[in-house]
């Protein structure tokens, strides 16, 4: 490990955090640092291990061959760093360790959880990103937060929210969609790993799959997201993960239709993990701010769409 006393593990911390999260400013959300500071951490860091970790383009950091082959690594030794620290932690009225989803986590949590800080200033949060389901009962973790049917058996399980999903793309292609059909002639951004398919959407509209054209492809829903920001595409998104791109005006929802999937949002505790102040204040802060954030269109479809999957 003598390759370690040439790089600092506060460096490590910045440059997996953006990478992971797609941002310096979102990295130093979940630091607690300026974005300054990340971006100078990230510096020196490429400095001492004498390769380019990012490229550089305009405000975007796209992550190097380099950096790609080192995240999962760093995510893993961070997340178990992280698992070390708390479990002097687990049971601690002031503290609170939440296991969710990394595309959750940074294109929905990390933008609320001042809110949470705000109501609850006594409350240390931390949060662990991994797409593991975690066993609350035997583990460090006091919440999961996760997408899928339920229910979740010997565990404590309270569905939050729906996940409805609509078409989103740049301001530039959506000045080309008049009709639903109108999609069919751009190309389609798609993620091979999600749950549902786009005859959730096109069902509504009595269209067929086979209108669809190709596109990029990405292996992760914030880039594909990312991917639509910049005009490469229309990407079948759904509110969590789009929600603040669409209030901010990076991409444009062409229609309001919003159907469900058939999947929710489900807040998971363990059955004798113990109840503390901390785990109740987030029980009760998570579903009216999941609700709020959302705020759902007029004329957005509600029925429940079953897909098979």
């Amino acid at each position: 490990m003598k390759n370690l006393n040439r790089i600092h593990l506060s460096g490590l911390r910045a440059v997996e955090a953006v990478a992971r999260l797609g941002s310096i400013k979102s990295a130093a959300e979940e630091l607690g640092v300026t974005v300054g500071a990340v971006s100078q951490q990230v510096q020196k860091s490429e400095a001492q291990l004498g390769v380019q970790l990012f490229e550089r383009r305009n405000r975007l950091l796209l992550p190097t061959a380099h950096m790609l082959a080192m995240q999962p690594h760093l995510t893993t030794a961070m997340s178990s760093l992280s698992t070390a620290v708390a479990t002097t932690e687990r049971g601690r009225e002031d503290a609170l360790t939440i296991s969710v989803a990394p595309v959750f986590a940074g294109k929905w949590l990390v933008w609320h959880l001042k809110s949470f800080n705000k109501a609850h200033p006594g409350i240390r949060v931390r949060v662990e990103a991994t797409i593991d389901l975690i066993d609350p009962d035997t583990s460090d973790v006091d919440l999961c937060i996760r997408v899928g049917h339920g229910p979740y058996p010997g565990l404590n399980a309270q569905k939050l929210l729906n996940q409805r999903v609509f078409p989103v793309c740049s301001p530039a292609l959506a000045e080309e969609i008049r009709a639903p059909a109108d999609i069919g002639r751009l190309p389609i951004i798609r993620d091979p790993g999600q749950m549902f398919s786009w005859k959730t959407w096109l069902d509504l509209f009595d269209l067929d799959e086979s209108i669809l054209q190709d596109g990029p492809t990405f292996s992760d829903g914030s880039l594909c997201l990312d991917a639509a920001i910049a005009g490469q595409g229309v990407f079948l998104a759904w509110e969590t993960l789009a929600v603040y791109a669409v209030k901010s005006g990076q991409v444009i929802a062409p229609f309001p239709q919003r159907p469900a999937t058939g999947l929710g949002y489900w807040l998971i505790s363990g059955k004798t993990a113990p109840q503390t102040k901390a785990k109740r204040a987030f029980e009760s802060w998570l579903p009216d701010e999941l609700q709020a954030s959302i705020g759902r269109p007029k004329g957005a479809d509600e029925v429940e769409v079953q897909v098979g999957i």
